[in-house]
Parts: C-alpha cells; sequence; structure tokens
C-alpha cells in the first residue's frame, strides 16, 4: 500500500493579511513621527528656557535646534546597524527593536530634571544622549516599515501600499501637536513649563506597547523569505550595498533631499517664525515677562502669533498633507514614480519663491503658504515609500533604503533649521532667504530624478544583488 510522506506535502506559507500590514506599518512610523514631533514642538516652545537657562534669545533657540540636530546624526548610524539586522534576521524582528528603542528614548525624556541647581550640565547631556537613541531608532524605523508595506503588497500596488507608512507623518504631527494643543488649553504657562510639556513624551509609553502587540504578529515578508530559501541572505549587507549599489544610494539621498528640506521648514521654521515676536519692544516685554534679559542684537522679527492660534493652522495644514499622501500613491502607480516626483519637485521649486509674498499676506497668506507647502509634501512623501526601496535588490534592500534616506536627513533635515534661522536673520526678520534655499534644494533633487531611471516595474521579489550580476 503506497504511503504518503506528510513531511514533503507542501505546507502554505503564513501571510500577513492587508489589515495587519496597514497597522503594523502605519501604528508603528506614526508612534515614531509622534515622538519626533514631540521632540520638535518641545524644541521650539519649552527646551531653550528649560535646557538652556543662560542663553539669550536665538542663542537659546540654536542650542535647543543643535540638540535636535543631533537625531540626525545619529539616523545614518542606525540604518547601518537596523539595516544589518533587517537585511541579515528579517524585517520583523528588527521592527519591533527600533520601535522599543524609540519608545524607551522618549519616556525618558519626560522624566529629565531641568537645568537648574546640580542639573545645569547634566539634564542637556541627558537629553543629547536620548536624541542620540531617537535618531538610532528613527534609523531604522522608515525602511522597515516601508518594506513591511510594500514587499508585502500585491502586483501593481506597491506606491499605493507604500504610502500606509508614509501616513505615520503626518498622523503622528497631529497627535503630538493636538496633545501639546490640549494641555496649553488646559494649563497655565507656569504649569505648562512645570510638568504639562512631559505628559506627550510619557504617553508615548502607551502607544508604543500597543505597537508592539501588533509588530510581534506578524511574519516575515515573502520577498524577505524568499531570499533565505534560496540562501541569498547576504552575511554583510552593507558591504554589499556599498560594493553593488552605491549608485542607487548616492540617487536615493538626493532624491529625498527637497523632500526633507520642505518638511522641516513647514513644520519646525514655520513654528519659529510665525510664534517669533512682530517688532523688539514686543520681544523685550516677553523676556521682562519671562525674567530674561533681552538681547537687540539676537532679535529677528516674526509674525506675531500666539503659540496655539498658529498650532492649529499646522495642524489643518498637515490635514491636506495626509490627504495628498494618499492622493499620491494612485498617482505614481499610473504615471510612475519618477514622472510623478519631477513634477511635484518642480512645483516645490516655485514654491520657495512664494514664501515672502505669502508670509506677508496676513492669516489669508500664511494659511494659504501653509496648505499648498503640506500639499507639496504629501505629493513627494507619498511615493517614497515605494521608490527608494525599489531602487535596491532585495538583500540589501533594508540597508540601502535606510542609509539613503537617513544621508538625506543629515543633508535635508539636520540642518534645515539651523540654516532657515540664519538666513532669517540674515534677511533681518524676512523669509525671502529661506523659500530660496528650499528652491536650491528642489533643483538638486531635479538633477537626481532626471538620472534615476523608473523603478515601477523591477521585478521586487527575485531580485538580489546575486540575481543583479546574472542579468
Amino acid at each position: 500500500m503506497p504511503t504518503t510522506n506528510r513531511s514533503a506535502e507542501a505546507v502554505p506559507a503564513k501571510a500577513n493579511s492587508k489589515s495587519r500590514v496597514i497597522v503594523a506599518s502605519l501604528i508603528g512610523t506614526s508612534i515614531e513621527f509622534y515622538d519626533f514631533y514631540v521632540y520638535a514642538t518641545a524644541a521650539v516652545l519649552v527646551f531653550p528656557r528649560l535646557f538652556f537657562p543662560n542663553a539669550e534669545g536665538a542663542t537659546a533657540l540654536l542650542s535647543s535646534f543643535a540638540v535636535f540636530g543631533v537625531a540626525f546624526i545619529a539616523r545614518p548610524l542606525g540604518s547601518i546597524i537596523f539595516g544589518h539586522f533587517g537585511d541579515k534576521v528579517g524585517r520583523k524582528g528588527t521592527l519591533v527593536a527600533s520601535l522599543l528603542t524609540m519608545g524607551i528614548a522618549t519616556f525618558l525624556i519626560g522624566c529629565l530634571p531641568e537645568a537648574k541647581d546640580g542639573w545645569i550640565i547634566l539634564a542637556p547631556a541627558l537629553l543629547v544622549v536620548m536624541r542620540f537613541a531617537q535618531g538610532l531608532a528613527l534609523g531604522g524605523e522608515w525602511s522597515g516599515a516601508a518594506l513591511l508595506a510594500t514587499e508585502n503588497a500585491p502586483a501593481n500596488k506597491r506606491a499605493v501600499w507604500g504610502t500606509f507608512p508614509q501616513l505615520g507623518a503626518p498622523i503622528g504631527f497631529i497627535l503630538a501637536n493636538g496633545l501639546f494643543l490640549l494641555l496649553s488649553f488646559q494649563l497655565t504657562p507656569e504649569q505648562f513649563d512645570q510638568w504639562g510639556w512631559r505628559v506627550p513624551f510619557l504617553a508615548s509609553a502607551v502607544m508604543v506597547i500597543i505597537g508592539l502587540y501588533v509588530r510581534l504578529k506578524l511574519v516575515e515578508t515573502p520577498a524577505f523569505q524568499k531570499a533565505v530559501d534560496s540562501g541569498e541572505v547576504s552575511k554583510l549587507p552593507l558591504g554589499r550595498a556599498f560594493r553593488f549599489s552605491w549608485r542607487q544610494m548616492i540617487a536615493g539621498t538626493f532624491i529625498m533631499l527637497a523632500t526633507y528640506v520642505l518638511f522641516y521648514l513647514m513644520t519646525t521654521f514655520t513654528l519659529t517664525y510665525g510664534t517669533a515676536a512682530k517688532t523688539e519692544e514686543a520681544a523685550r516685554a516677553a523676556a521682562e515677562k519671562a525674567n530674561k534679559a533681552f538681547d537687540p542684537e539676537t532679535f529677528s522679527a516674526g509674525l506675531g502669533y500666539a503659540r496655539n492660534d498658529f498650532l492649529i493652522m499646522l495642524i489643518v495644514g498637515v490635514v491636506f498633507f495626509g490627504i495628498f499622501t494618499l492622493v499620491a500613491g494612485p498617482l505614481a502607480e499610473k504615471f510612475g514614480r519618477r514622472k510623478t516626483l519631477l513634477t511635484v519637485t518642480a512645483g516645490i521649486f516655485l514654491f520657495g519663491f512664494t514664501f515672502a509674498p505669502l508670509f506677508s499676506g496676513g492669516t489669508v497668506g500664511v494659511m494659504t503658504l501653509l496648505i499648498i507647502g503640506f500639499t507639496l509634501m504629501g505629493l513627494t512623501f507619498g511615493p517614497m515609500g515605494a521608490m527608494l526601496p525599489e531602487l535596491f535588490p532585495t538583500n540589501v534592500r533594508y540597508t540601502g533604503s535606510a542609509i539613503a534616506y537617513n544621508v538625506s536627513s543629515i543633508l535635508g533635515a539636520a540642518v534645515a533649521p539651523f540654516i532657515a534661522v540664519a538666513l532669517w536673520q540674515a534677511a533681518d526678520g524676512s523669509p525671502w532667504l529661506v523659500g530660496i534655499y528650499l528652491s536650491s534644494m528642489a533643483v538638486l533633487t531635479l538633477v537626481a530624478l532626471f538620472v534615476t531611471k523608473e523603478t515601477r516595474d523591477v521585478d521586487y521579489e527575485n531580485n538580489t544583488t546575486e540575481a543583479v550580476k546574472v542579468r
């Protein structure tokens, strides 16, 4: 009687459902961006006086932005560390580790003492350490989430599914700033400075627990599992990426550049410029009210909006960011990633020339600037979830896309707030040079897109560096 060898029977591979992929990629990046935005908002609103009390005016703000930039220095290192394990061990475990790192660092920021008494040096130093840890985590988070979405996507849907992790940016922004806004309405300025600013940092622990629960239920993506089954997992992904995919890393870095500059100008610089005192007299009065010395040499005129009013305006703008992130996916699927991004980047170039007139146009002008800027942000950020990973073979995809994304964060985002403040001061309180800066970065991105081929039709699963060499 014939027998059946059950061990040889094909066992259907487990797969992640669409809902699980959406939730796991979206909730993770939402938490990561929430954590990052919480710091960015606090860096403008409270950290200058809480952690740099001996500095004055713009000097304290620039010190706070310098710590803000520490995370961007850490991000390429995070991309190497998490990219190594993401390409060698798997996407799932690496995503869990990045989320834990970010969550713990953010929670501990909420526990830090202020820079006074015996903590004048140690408190800012600990803030730098926590900020560095945040940067490490974000260095591995985005690429892992993008790969989770796109490597599970059905045919001709990668750009659409690639928008799932991208939505984490507007959602995280709204959650973070909405909570700051709620606290500022409910608390006095003294209460907010004493303990209210800590609440958003501490509250992140709840979202991290939810995110971990969802991600621990994932199985590996089909593309990575195929690389495992065929024995094509790289032992040293970093070395292989630099050997076979260095051109793609350079291209990806500059393709992302204008997106990053626009991103941080719209979220960080606009808040700084919008809430800065409109006149020297108003700035002097605010300094006296806070019992701080006023240095007219460091004063640059802003728009003079109340903090809460401008946060509401930003949140309205970010709604357009989220909507057009979703719109960008189908556009990139229909017209291709390259053509879509070429068009949007040309729009960013032109948008830079509108900074001065729109900022000078009262509330209607400022709101128009925010809506246009965040609309362009959604249209340029949405396709990146598919295009950057598509530049790389499976067995170096995590490493390659992470390095490109995060090196671009240094060139674009780490220095953007610092450069913007310096240009704002150089132009005697006008933002026109800031707009020229944005347009200049758009030119570099246009060049990178012109020399890069379309990635829509690449073979995403049967694509390793070994296969590339054979072809």
